[in-house]
């Protein structure tokens, strides 16, 4: 029994300009959950049943409709602060990624270790994997071991 060909998909756009338009469509799914909790909150319903209508927390539920209150629809659109400062600068990370490549595997500890031994910065296991993901380093391009 023979398999159909498979047909080859169309190019329309570059590969970073799909994944843009997925990040803004996955933004907008977010705005629109919180927007259905406004509804729901308007058509009289608890702050508890509005939040469990849309799957999330009581408390989650009381900081959207602060929002709301605040800014209204302009106060649902997320907010992505950047958190705590890296310890380590890009130029660091970059650094780092090439020395992990000197080797085929490593443990998060051994990680650990080179990370504070070059750069005098301690980071959790945690973080590593953070700072390893985010600099596109996978286990696929050598066979770390992250324990």
């Amino acid at each position: 029994m023979s398999h159909p060909v498979e047909i080859q998909i169309e190019h329309h756009m570059s590969i970073d300009e799909l994944n843009k338009r997925i990040k803004t469509l996955e933004d907008d799914t977010k705005v629109l959950r919180r927007l259905y909790f406004s509804k729901y909150r308007y058509e009289g319903k608890l702050v508890s049943e509005s939040a469990k209508l849309v799957g999330i927390t009581k408390r989650v539920g009381y900081i959207w409709q602060e929002r709301w209150n605040e800014k209204g629809y302009e106060g649902l659109t997320p907010r992505y602060a950047g958190g705590r400062p890296s310890k380590l600068t890009d130029a660091q990370k970059g650094h780092l990624v090439e020395l992990l490549k000197q080797n085929d595997t490593w443990t998060t500890e051994e990680i650990r270790e080179l990370i504070f031994n070059k750069f005098k910065v301690e980071y959790t296991s945690k973080q590593i994997r953070i700072i390893l993901k985010n600099k596109k380093y996978r286990h696929e391009m050598h066979q770390t071991i992250y324990t």
